[in-house]
């Protein structure tokens, strides 16, 4: 499609390679169902069994409506590129995707702090773990979180909207994103780019900070226990946890390296690592938690045998 080359462009337009399409489209689908079904039982269980209802498995139904979210915000539209070609979308519903995506990203994020939280408490502070976190103080906990990703997101779309978007309108990549949209104007940027480092530093890097700092106590209260028993069994419980910051961090920050500095990378090597931080936390955190969690392990283990029995 012709680039429009006048100011108030009313679309925009995402476009990859032909001969890419359909293999790229496999492990994009194959990742998006695995996560809706993965997290959708995952609530199911948890809303559905009272001895699921602690602390622990609150942040993980959190956790997990974070991750039905994120990728449903991408993948779709991606989908209707690959196989459609359908790859037009307006400027409101490109910012709207913007707004959704770094919304549940952060607030991801913030999930995954407060569940550092969880643990910590469930180590250092075992006999008053209920008494502490509350449901009232979870629910508060909730809503923070909500209306600390909406406060830092929302600039966003007034940035966006004082933009005239005279440039290409053929975005490399199949997701909206701020960065990448803000370039296809024709105006200076360079408050759009400092916000989004502003935002970065103030969620993600920040985060990931609060995170260490939990785990150094963590540690320090796990190695000062005399049974080596009771210190594997201090370091299983947030093993899971463990595994999912990684999973989070690690593709994002990837992918922000090779952007920066893998110019000679081919783009839709670009665009699958991009999209890997959207769809392999939502894609494996319901596994990794079903496997090491034993709890959770059994109520699936219930539910299917009950599917299998009633078939």
């Amino acid at each position: 499609m012709a680039a429009l080359n006048h100011t108030g462009v009313s679309h925009t337009v995402f476009q990859l390679t032909e001969d890419q399409h359909m293999w790229i489209s496999i492990p994009f689908l194959i990742s998006y169902v695995v996560a809706l079904l993965g997290n959708s039982l995952l609530i199911g269980i948890i809303l559905t069994r009272r001895s699921l209802q602690e602390p622990m498995y609150l942040f993980l139904y959190m956790l997990a409506g974070a991750d039905l979210v994120l990728p449903s915000c991408t993948v779709p539209q991606a989908l209707a590129i690959f196989w459609f070609h359908a790859g037009e979308i307006s400027l409101d519903c490109c910012i709207t995707q913007v707004f959704f995506l770094s919304f549940t990203f952060v607030s991801e994020s913030g999930i995954l702090v407060v569940m550092a939280f969880d643990c910590y408490i469930a180590i250092c502070y075992l006999l008053r773990y209920t008494t502490i976190l509350t449901p009232a103080l979870i629910g508060k906990i909730g809503v923070t979180l909500c209306l600390r990703s909406y406060c830092i997101v929302f600039p966003i779309i007034f940035l966006l909207r004082r933009l005239t978007f005279c440039k290409s309108n053929i975005l490399p990549n199949t997701t909206c994103k701020h960065i990448i949209l803000a370039h296809a104007s024709c105006n200076d940027i360079r408050v759009n780019i400092w916000y989004g480092i502003f935002v970065l530093v103030s969620t993600v890097v920040l985060d990931i900070v609060l995170i260490f700092i939990s785990y150094v106590l963590i540690l320090r209260a796990v190695f000062r226990i005399p049974s080596r028993a009771a210190r594997h069994k201090a370091l299983n419980t947030c093993g899971s946890h463990i595994c999912v910051i990684v999973l989070f961090y690690a593709p994002g920050i990837f992918s922000v390296l090779t952007q920066r500095f893998g110019h000679h990378i081919s783009p839709h090597v670009h665009v699958l690592l991009a999209s890997a931080y959207n769809l392999a936390p939502p894609m494996m955190n319901p596994i990794i938690y079903g496997i090491k969690t034993k709890q959770i392990r059994d109520q699936v283990a219930h539910v299917l045998f009950t599917m299998q029995k009633g078939m």
